[in-house]
């Protein structure tokens, strides 16, 4: 697939600092709890740490409990891209900045949180930058 957004390998490693490149561009995950974002509740907009496109915003943000930051719905529903994962022996869908095919987190669904979608999207705070909304 194409993106909108595409740099060779070395410039992503030159733009992310080792820990951003292996979650944005490996697929990594950072460590449950450790995150930046994963209690924030800033109101604001979550945009892709990689490329500056706006992917989430805190309205949509709710307390999963789950270690790391939790949306039930993207800002729009081209900012993201799906992606069916067989790694690590099981079948999640993979969560991705539809700009530039950064890994964000993953998607799960029927777990049943209150929110409007049912849907927890799992986001890693290293792949975001949240752009606080006022003053």
């Amino acid at each position: 697939m194409a993106y909108d957004v595409e740099k060779p390998d070395e410039q992503w490693r030159a733009e992310l600092n080792p820990a951003e490149y292996a979650v944005l561009r490996q697929a990594a995950t950072e460590p449950a709890f450790t995150g930046e974002y994963t209690d924030t509740k800033t109101e604001g907009v979550y945009s892709c740490r990689a490329c500056g496109a706006e992917l989430f915003t805190s309205e949509t943000k709710f307390a999963s409990h789950c270690g790391w930051p939790s949306f039930f719905d993207p800002k729009d529903t081209d900012a993201v891209e799906l992606i069916e994962d067989r790694s690590h022996g099981m079948v999640r869908t993979e969560v991705r900045c539809a700009r530039c095919g950064s890994h964000l987190g993953h998607v799960f669904e029927g777990e049943g949180y209150p929110t409007p979608t049912d849907q927890r999207y799992c986001i890693n705070s290293i792949a975001l930058r949240l752009e606080p909304t006022g003053g």
